[in-house]
């Protein structure tokens, strides 16, 4: 029987749900306008169902699946299919589903999806892959044992019933998947394919296609590809009863990060929300107790100079089972003040007991749901499917796109039984703090953490609750931002690109009306060019304070506003800074007047001043635990960028900065300014300028102006180092974490000044190296599971690199391994077919005639062209054109000139960051006698001093002509 599938009133889509005879459920998803097609399959089969002693046996398979089948036997071939013809593909495994998806140009979605199909049918795990992939699952386990995230997920799980699947350690490492297996006489391999045979089962999983071709076209597909996968009629797996027995709850744990920082994780196992999804229990309650606004519980805790952040929701759910997690980021005096915090937090939930269910509240909050899925942003086909395949699993069929999103049935009792459960008789306090160092006495045995556990009773907590201080916490008030005109403008002016509507010496403004999208919403940027802001380090810190007060202060108000879908952002970048709203336009401009006012009247309030320096202190300290090829890619900017001060500088003047500092150089830095201003979707122009006009009052007029324009010969432009031709420039240094066992390399290849040829010749062997690259580096060799080749653009310059992280092998040793790459690739090039160089170049015309898919991706993409100087609105268009020009004999001479390891014209410069294991090769590879065209670069300063530069875009010649 054909079931209404509920959809947005604006969707245009068409929907239709089919049972195939192997009663795999399919949703077919026909969009005539979309661009790429996708897919994605989700697997009622997760890591719960790991087998004892094989822990991550289920993410191993997930890994394995992409290698080959008996139809596709090349290994490799599916995702060299993918990407060759402008795709991508992936997949996750969680505690109940393994998700396998993937995106691809529209003319090849047959193929793409017929290869797909035999992951489910046929696939081929061949013993020389199972073993190179275990390296792969190890490596990924290695970039994990470093996070705070994943190391205090796994102690919550660590602490629960041992024979519920929830305590598993659900990733795999080469311990678990080959070292223990091994010594039990057990097969990884055989196990492996037991596992798939007996559990991945056509029953058990969802399908979704997304197509530009008619429904019924669409079905046939589905039936053609899909129906051969085996029906082994398996029954889901269940595991009734809570992972939390008697012992797991009422305890205090105390645990030590890897970052600074001190954080609370108040956690109760609750009746899952699934099971009344219409009537949202726990988005009610998460929507209060994670309100920001005046009176809530943030609110509190944040003018007692406590917290700087808290978050409250569902989290970690199955149908059987649930947590309530609040989270709660504190200061070091909200550190000291542990038990009065936990007693605030109950004091909160006593109120919400007292008050009762609000039938208003309710109300309010499901108008704001009702709205923001009937006006929900076009996302990525890829992303569509993968979010529908998931709800298939839990959901009816009408509500396979609605999932929980839209509570409907106001119901007090289901509130207050969620509500009732958050109690001090059934909760679980996480205490994150490096104060605990050296203070407790248990190891979590997966990922190392260092913890020790105690008993709280009831009474304990009701102490807290007494002894916390008198505060005044009360429910919001109703939201005014929610936006009640959602109508739609007429564009008069059909334009394509971007206009600049109006330009003075104090400010431009570009405009694009919405004749795209048609949502009532609206995207605003303002971007504040401030010579004084980033001269110096500590100027640029002091950006950075004035822009996260800025935030603080307008938090309880902005709050309000982002809950009813209008979001708002000030950040810092190299030149100032950036103010950004965006979303439904009706109330839009009060909310921008608002933080224009804000700005305006800045004024430095001393106690949030410490309070955010501390947050900061924090944030720049723990820029040692990044990840290795975090701080390589890091590296690489510190040296391409010329306006770029090194964080180590910053870090030495943060401490010393008071509240009387910022005070003066706020008015200092807004002295001088020129606005860059682009205003796009549902606005007309007149209103566009009349909040320009409004913006230039506030600064620039009146008997003491806030600002003076900018002279001409203050207009900031960017710049970006010129590396020498035939040069290979390498920087070694160590890396930050001592303990870290990664290394990491970026193989930065620099290239050209934007232009559109060159451009769409650098693109195309971006797109047809990287998953050769990928394949060799990371499948072949196993150097790491973090292995990519991309594009990069530094303010226009354009170049590609390698990314790499590794255990197995130093920095060094890995540029090695991308040269030899660069010439099997080379080999690779020359054999090349005119048809296959042809499929390339149509496959990158397919991917550069992709739409932009709502307003915020459209004016993302224009904006940095204004941002960077380089205004190619038409860019699209024109490396189109470009590439339907483009000859394979150029496309090979390109290469030979830029980008092979001896081209005369090659510049390259590799970052080399020693983990632990490399550091004796760190001291002979620098001592290593270079040859002739290799520089080592030791001091990164004096090198960028000595370097010519790009010329810039941005304030270039004829740029800022008034």
């Amino acid at each position: 029987m054909a079931v209404e599938i509920l959809k947005p009133r604006t969707d245009k889509r068409d929907y239709r749900r089919i049972v195939l005879k192997n009663s795999l459920q399919v949703l077919l998803i026909s969009d005539p306008e979309t661009d790429k097609c996708a897919a994605s399959m989700n697997v009622s089969v997760g890591s719960f169902s790991d087998p004892v002693g094989l822990e991550g046996l289920a993410h191993f398979l997930e890994h394995m699946l992409f290698y080959a089948s008996e139809k596709y036997p090349l290994e490799d071939s599916y995702s060299k299919y993918i990407t060759e013809h402008g795709g991508i593909t992936n997949a996750f495994t969680s505690s109940e589903h393994t998700n396998y998806h993937f995106d691809v140009n529209a003319d090849c979605f047959e193929d793409a999806l017929d290869r797909f199909a035999q992951f489910f049918i046929k696939p081929l795990m061949s013993p020389d892959a199972t073993t190179r992939e275990i390296k792969a699952v190890d490596s990924e386990n290695q970039k994990n044992l470093l996070s705070d995230a994943w190391r205090m997920n796994q102690l919550q799980k660590h602490l629960s019933d041992e024979g519920h699947p929830y305590h598993k350690f659900s990733t795999g490492n080469w311990d678990t998947l080959e070292v223990r297996p091994k010594a039990k006489g057990l097969d990884t391999r055989q196990e492996l394919i037991k596992f798939y045979e007996e559990n991945y089962s056509a029953n058990l999983m969802h399908l979704v296609i997304y197509s530009k071709e008619s429904l019924d076209k669409i079905q046939i597909l589905a039936e053609d590809k899909f129906q051969e996968i085996t029906n082994k009629d398996r029954s889901r797996f269940s595991f009734p009863g809570q992972p939390c027995t008697s012992e797991h709850l009422q305890i205090l744990v105390r645990a030590v990060p890897i970052k600074q920082g001190h954080k609370l994780n108040i956690i109760w196992p609750i009746t899952p929300g699934i099971l009344h999804y219409k009537e949202g229990p726990c988005r009610y309650l998460s929507h209060l107790i994670g309100h920001e606004g005046e009176g809530s519980l943030f609110y509190v805790l944040k003018t007692l100079g406590w917290a700087t952040g808290l978050t409250a929701g569902e989290g970690d759910w199955t149908t059987e089972f649930s947590f309530f997690k609040v989270v709660i980021d504190l200061t070091d005096v909200g550190h000291e003040h542990m038990q009065d915090i936990i007693g605030v937090l109950f004091k909160y939930i006593h109120l919400l007991q007292q008050s009762g269910v609000c039938k208003w509240m309710f109300d309010e909050l499901a108008a704001v749901c009702e709205t923001m899925f009937h006006y929900q942003d076009k996302s990525s086909p890829i992303d569509y499917v993968v979010k529908t395949a998931s709800n298939m699993e839990i959901y009816p069929p009408q509500d396979w796109l609605v999932g929980s999103s839209l509570p409907s049935n106001f119901n007090s009792s289901t509130i207050q039984m969620v509500l009732d459960e958050l109690s001090p008789n059934n909760v679980r306090i996480f205490w994150e703090s490096k104060k605990f160092e050296g203070k407790t006495e248990m190891v979590e045995p997966w990922y190392g953490t260092a913890y020790s556990i105690e008993k709280i009773t009831t009474c304990a907590i009701q102490e807290w609750m007494l002894s916390a201080p008198v505060v005044n916490l009360h429910l919001p008030e109703p939201n005014v931002f929610i936006p009640t005109d959602l109508s739609l403008k007429t564009a008069q002016e059909k334009v394509k690109f971007p206009v600049l509507l109006r330009k003075s010496s104090l400010s431009s403004l570009w405009y694009k009306p919405d004749t795209m999208f048609s949502t009532p919403k609206a995207y605003v940027k303002i971007d504040f060019s401030c010579p004084h802001a980033g001269s110096s380090p500590d100027a640029e810190v002091l950006t950075d304070m004035f822009t996260r007060l800025l935030m603080d202060y307008l938090n309880e108000y902005a709050y309000h506003a982002q809950i009813a879908g209008l979001y708002y952002g000030i950040t810092n970048t190299d030149s100032g800074f950036q103010v950004t709203v965006v979303g439904y336009n009706h109330k839009l401009r009060i909310l921008l007047e608002a933080v224009i006012e804000k700005i305006a009247k800045f004024k430095v309030n001393p106690e949030r001043f410490s309070v955010i320096k501390e947050m900061v202190i924090k944030e720049y300290e723990n820029f040692k635990f990044q990840q290795p090829y975090q701080q390589a890619m890091y590296y690489c900017s510190l040296i391409l960028q010329n306006q770029a001060w090194p964080w180590m500088d910053e870090l030495e003047v943060l401490p010393h900065l008071e509240a009387e500092d910022l005070a003066k150089f706020a008015p200092m830095m807004l002295s001088r300014s020129f606005l860059e201003c682009y205003i796009a979707g549902n606005i007309e122009s007149s209103e566009a300028e009349s909040i320009i006009e409004h913006i230039e009052d506030v600064f620039y007029k009146g008997p003491n102006p806030i600002c003076q324009p900018l002279f001409r010969s203050q207009h900031l432009s960017n710049r970006v180092i010129k590396l020498e031709k035939g040069k290979s420039y390498f920087y070694p240094i160590k890396g930050l974490n001592p303990t870290d066992e990664n290394s990491a390399l970026v193989h930065y290849i620099q290239v050209h000044r934007d232009d559109f040829v060159p451009n769409v010749k650098l693109q195309l062997f971006a797109l047809i190296a990287k998953q050769p690259a990928f394949h060799q580096l990371r499948s072949v060799e196993q150097l790491g599971y973090i292995t990519a080749l991309m594009p990069r653009n530094d303010f226009g310059v354009q170049g590609v690199q390698f990314i790499i992280q590794s255990t197995v092998k130093g920095p060094a040793r890995i540029d090695l391994r991308v040269e030899a790459f660069l010439k099997i690739f080379e080999t690779k090039l020359y054999e090349m077919t005119n048809e296959e160089f042809q499929k390339n170049a149509n496959a990158l015309i397919d991917m550069k005639l992709e739409k932009h898919k709502n307003l915020r991706e459209e004016s993302r993409f224009y904006w940095q062209e204004i941002y960077y100087g380089t205004l190619k609105f038409d860019r699209k268009d024109c490396e189109v054109a470009a590439l339907r020009q483009l000859e394979q004999k150029e496309f090979v001479e390109f290469f030979n000139e830029y980008i092979k390891v001896s081209a005369p014209q090659r510049r390259t410069l590799s970052v080399r960051v020693y983990g632990a294991p490399h550091l004796s090769e760190y001291a002979s590879d620098k001592t290593e006698s270079v040859s002739s065209n290799s520089v080592q670069i030791d001091d990164i300063f004096s090198f960028k001093r000595s370097q010519p530069l790009y010329g810039s875009f941005k304030g270039g010649f004829g740029y800022m002509k008034l």
